[in-house]
């Protein structure tokens, strides 16, 4: 909740009906606002932006999601999701936002000189570390973080770089917040005051454990539930619209938070960053059935006090509200990320737990006569690192915690509960990032896993073995149906069909150029005109890019198709990345996710025998492969004889060219 809802909801403290008026309009203006230009401006700019990042550092090309446009839709959407006080997180439009602003730095810097495709990369790389780094304040936990989500393999190269972009972002996050008079000196965002002599008791650690546990079902659970409401608000046609979602979201959480309402339940008035610095207290607030006294002075610690409830009832519902409510609104088409708010529910869960073992021991755990009271606070913060590791599939949110905080005192009960946590989870579902990646369909390479049988399979029996190819001798026509059958973003050239040595590959706009240059308005006029002065007759006119409908028109786009292709001033790839047919899955997911390829020609002695593309690689590892001519048989890997070869020594000839033919209009 900002400043404003806050001011209009308490100058209306004498009509209830207006107050709840008020309160539900301000979200669903902002959010209406921010879905609304997001839509019109830039559609790229919905979501959280981490996955596709990693979409584009394995090398894919994501058509306006790097533009100036995206920057400015992402910005504003952004300001306006996150004044709504809707349970959104800001950690992935930061990343976004940084690795936008490194594309537009590069294209700047191309201005004067150049930069390469791989220094491009490169300053990706360190802005996804800007991003996590400048959003908590947290440098070493923003560069490790930003590594777990957005890279399989990671160039140590950038190490540094990434360090030296994040610090920086955070300090100047933090001047600017002394600079506005929020903080009187550069500290911790959420500072903690925990007792150093004694954090814990060893004892406490079973309870920790379980804590990260409960945390790993708890962020599977997320993760599906997520991907369950996105499925099912895209079969919705009624309310599956652009801006009636949103507001209809945003009306049910508004309504549900109303502090005069349900919201008095659980802490409904709090915004997110009131409600971590009350849950990493190191109060107990229980204490014989009551709500113990808050030593704040302000009004704000009342929010977690009712006078019927006790205060394990409002935590509980507190858990239970935020995890559907931010499950489903981080589903809304507007700039946000879900990381805060799991962060959030991670710490109200451990603190639910740390209040609980306060009840159980009242007077803390007797360690050799000397009583130490439990420290509730410390189960919160190991309570958010756990569920935000389990959602995010990482271990450096403990990192991020020990940041925030500004105490590692928790360091060892942290590090547990993280790591038990991931290992749940990772067993049950993916990270929320590759969850969306396959909601979305984006090109994604899964891990390879445990199964003895995928190391049996090679690349002979996944390969497409029909494929698109051009020779040295290929006519335009021969090009012109290669262009229209073949998928890929480039195309192998082989020396014959008889021979089919692999010369090397050319890319797919290359070689449309060159047929469009071929079919060109102006090669028809010319021939046109030739003939014209032949016969001594009147030369034609044809509208722009018409099609050829005359005689003429067709003898001449015939004979255009007829020519051989000059490739002598094409561009054409000596070495393309090949394998060979018997080349290990594991291998090729290696080299897959090493080098983001794309795909990669299979050859046998040089000779072209097929193509394996990130399709067929990802239906081996998922398990259920069927491609063209080739069904993958794990049983029948595993007995295969390693001394005979599968290759008989023949090419399969590509079968009749399908699709249609260019009937001389330039496509």
């Amino acid at each position: 909740m900002s400043a404003a809802q806050k001011w209009m909801y308490g100058g209306l403290h004498s009509n209830m009906l207006l107050q709840y008026v008020a309160w539900v309009t301000y979200p669903v203006v902002l959010i209406t606002f921010s879905a609304g230009f997001t839509q019109i401006l830039a559609p790229q700019a919905v979501g959280s932006g981490i996955p596709e990042m990693k979409t584009i550092l394995r090398g894919v090309v994501l058509k306006e999601y790097l533009t100036f446009k995206t920057f400015v839709a992402k910005v504003i959407g952004l300001t306006c999701a996150l004044g709504s006080g809707m349970p959104l997180g800001k950690e992935g439009p930061f990343v976004h936002v940084a690795s936008l602003c490194a594309a537009l730095l590069s294209k700047f810097m191309a201005l004067f000189g150049g930069i390469y495709m791989l220094r491009n990369t490169e300053m990706l790389s360190a802005a996804c570390a800007v991003g996590v780094g400048c959003c908590f304040a947290a440098p070493i936990g923003g560069v490790l973080f930003s590594i777990e989500v957005t890279s399989t393999f990671f160039a140590v190269r950038n190490y540094w770089r990434g360090f030296f972009a994040a610090t920086f972002s955070a300090f100047i996050f933090r001047v600017l917040a002394v600079w506005n008079k929020d903080e009187e000196t550069i500290t911790a965002l959420f500072k903690t005051r925990f007792r150093l002599d004694f954090p814990f008791d060893l004892q406490e650690l079973p309870a920790f454990a379980v804590l990260g546990i409960t945390s790993g079902f708890g962020g599977a659970l997320y993760v599906y539930l997520n991907r369950i409401i996105v499925e099912s608000m895209r079969k919705q046609k009624t309310i599956n619209k652009r801006l009636v979602y949103p507001a209809v979201v945003t009306l049910l959480i508004s309504t549900l938070t109303f502090p005069p309402g349900f919201g008095q339940f659980m802490a409904g008035q709090l915004t997110q960053h009131e409600s971590l610095v009350l849950l990493f207290d190191n109060q107990t607030w229980y204490k014989q059935g009551v709500a113990e006294e808050f030593v704040y002075s302000s009004h704000v610690p009342q929010a977690w006090k009712h006078p019927q409830v006790s205060v394990f009832i409002t935590l509980l519902l507190f858990i239970v509200m935020k995890f559907w409510m931010s499950a489903v609104a981080t589903t809304m088409p507007v700039p946000c990320g879900a990381f805060m708010p799991v962060f959030l529910i991670g710490a109200a869960f451990g603190r639910l737990v740390g209040e609980s073992m306060a009840a159980v021991f009242p007077d803390g755990i007797h360690t050799d006569s000397t009583v130490y009271p439990i420290v509730p606070g410390g189960y919160a913060v190991v309570g958010a690192a756990a569920l935000s590791g389990a959602v995010t599939h990482t271990v450096s949110t403990a990192v991020i915690v020990f940041e925030l905080t500004g105490q590692i005192s928790h360091i060892l009960p942290v590090m547990i509960a993280v790591i038990l946590a991931n290992a749940v989870a990772q067993s049950l579902q993916p990270s929320l990032y590759d969850s969306i990646i396959r909601i979305q369909k984006l090109p994604y390479l899964p891990e390879l896993g445990w199964g003895q049988e995928k190391y049996n399979i090679r690349v002979e029996d996944i390969m497409v073995r029909d494929v698109r190819y051009i020779t040295l001798s290929s006519s335009y026509r021969d090009l012109q149906e290669a262009l229209i059958t073949g998928q890929l973003k480039t195309l192998a050239l082989v020396e014959s069909k008889e021979s089919m040595i692999l010369l090397g590959s050319m890319e797919r706009s290359q070689l449309q150029s060159l047929l469009s240059q071929q079919l060109s308005r102006a090669r028809r006029l010319e021939y046109l005109r030739e003939r014209a002065q032949d016969n001594g007759t009147h030369v034609p006119t044809f509208p722009q890019d018409s099609p050829p409908r005359t005689g003429r028109g067709v003898r001449f786009l015939e004979q255009q198709l007829e020519e051989a292709v000059n490739f002598n001033n094409c561009k054409i790839d000596p070495a393309p990345f090949q394998l060979v047919e018997r080349t290990s899955l594991h291998k090729t997911h290696t080299i897959f996710s090493l080098l983001g390829l794309d795909h990669a020609y299979v050859t046998s002695t040089g000779r072209l025998v097929g193509v394996v593309s990130l399709k067929e690689l990802r239906k081996a590892i998922e398990g259920s492969v069927t491609v063209t001519g080739v069904k993958v048989r794990p049983p029948l890997a595993s007995f295969r004889d390693s001394g005979n070869s599968s290759s008989t020594g023949r090419t399969q000839e590509p079968v009749s060219w399908k699709g249609r033919r260019i009937n001389g209009r330039v496509e």
